[in-house]
């Protein structure tokens, strides 16, 4: 990526490593994006993550999978590193002017398959006092054919980066009814199980750090691919 550089000074910040960052004020995902940093870091794992939109989802026009296939995109940047072929999979298209009026690039592509965490932040405000929340659970990133990839992109927002995502356990109403953060965030593992040792790894810190953390749907490696994750209780 080109360098950063701090305010007032040439000291470039995190060379030659990802910079941490959230867009549309959420700080909710700018939270998310840090702690998966950092245990990804510890954990070995790609570190670089990002929020995307829960935009809409569809079953498969291809055929080439029987599975509800969500459509995430976010209005601009995702990492180069989530695409297919990286760098070159990577485009630039100017802002649509519905959303940007002055403009501005995007870094479009398709993500590559994978498999993934998700997670997503969010301030409960039902109660007398309000409370940081976090769902998290196991998906997979998958590859659809370029018809069916441009078909969902002529139906959102073409010059956005998208992902096709398969959530493990949680149908579309079941996502939906509780979606109450304004992104989702995603990163990359290297196989299933790292997958899921990761989202056990970050629920154990936000828990640790006084969130309230949920599980949602179900593992993702092996003989747990449908089991339910291990009921996990935050402090009072």
């Amino acid at each position: 990526r080109p360098p950063v550089t701090a305010a007032d000074s040439s000291r470039v910040l995190y060379k030659g490593r990802p910079l941490t960052h959230f867009n549309e004020v959420d700080e909710c995902a700018g939270l998310d994006g840090l702690l998966t940093q950092r245990v990804h870091a510890a954990l070995g794992e790609p570190v670089e993550n990002t929020l995307h939109d829960i935009r809409w989802g569809d079953w498969d026009q291809s055929g080439t999978t029987s599975d509800w296939v969500w459509v995430f995109e976010i209005s601009g940047a995702a990492p180069p590193s989530h695409f297919v072929d990286g760098w070159e999979g990577a485009h630039g298209y100017r802002q649509p002017p519905m959303y940007f009026r002055l403009g501005g690039s995007t870094l479009a592509g398709v993500s590559k398959p994978g498999e993934i965490v998700w997670s997503r932040i969010w301030i409960d405000g039902s109660g007398p006092q309000e409370k940081l929340c976090m769902d998290i659970g196991r998906a997979a990133a998958i590859a659809l054919p370029e018809e069916e990839t441009q078909r969902r992109l002529e139906s959102t927002t073409k010059q956005w980066p998208i992902m096709h995502a398969v959530t493990y356990g949680i149908d579309r109403d079941q996502m939906m009814a509780r979606h109450k953060a304004n992104h989702i965030q995603v990163a990359y593992c290297r196989d299933a199980a790292a997958a899921d040792r990761a989202a056990l790894t970050k629920a154990a810190l936000a828990q640790a750090l006084g969130l309230e953390v949920s599980f949602c749907g179900t593992r993702g490696s092996g003989d747990t691919r449908r089991v339910r994750w291990a009921l996990v209780r935050s402090p009072r």
